[in-house]
Order: C-alpha cells, then sequence, then structure tokens
C-alpha cells in the first residue's frame, strides 16, 4: 500500500493506494498515531484503495475516535467493494462518507 499525505493548515488528506490489510495497516497506524497533533479536518481518499481487511478497520475506527475529539473525518471516493466491507461491518452507520 501507498500512503501519501497532504498537509493543509490543520488539514490533513491521506490518499491510499492498493490494500489496506493486516500487512499494510501498521504503517497506516503510524500515520494516524504520529500526524494528527493539531489537525481538525482529516480525509482519507480511497480513491485508489482496492480492498480492507479488519486490520485496516481498526486504524479507521481508532482515527475516528481521535478525530472526534479534535475535529472531523471522512472518507471520499470509497469504490463500490470497499463500500461493501463497510456496510457488512456497520462502519457505514459512523463515518462520514462522500463521493
Amino acid at each position: 500500500m501507498e500512503i501519501k499525505k497532504e498537509l493543509n493548515g490543520s488539514a490533513l488528506q491521506i490518499a491510499l493506494t492498493g490494500r489496506l490489510d493486516a500487512v499494510s495497516a501498521p504503517e497506516l497506524d503510524k500515520v494516524v498515531q504520529n500526524d494528527l497533533a493539531g489537525i481538525t479536518e482529516l480525509t482519507f481518499d480511497f480513491k485508489e484503495l482496492v480492498y480492507v481487511a479488519s486490520a485496516g478497520l481498526r486504524v479507521l475506527l481508532l482515527a475516528q475516535k481521535r478525530m472526534k475529539k479534535q475535529g472531523t473525518m471522512k472518507l471520499t471516493h470509497v469504490n463500490p467493494d470497499v463500500k461493501d466491507v463497510l456496510e457488512m461491518t456497520g462502519f457505514i452507520d459512523f463515518l462520514t462518507i462522500e463521493d
């Protein structure tokens, strides 16, 4: 998986490419743990993300919990396969998803 970060003031966009699974989730977890200080608007761009596994969902949950305390978080460009996983797991009920 590839992670691209774009910081604009207190807004951070993280674009993910590839698969968010048990192998790549720790890398994203480091970003969530280390790069969210002072961030009030977090956007995950899933345009190039083709798969998400439970380890990836865990990182998204941690990011959502943290951003709930300090700002907002949203997912954009979520493909149908990833959206299906979010629906089946109930994550779609508490994550903000925009097209």
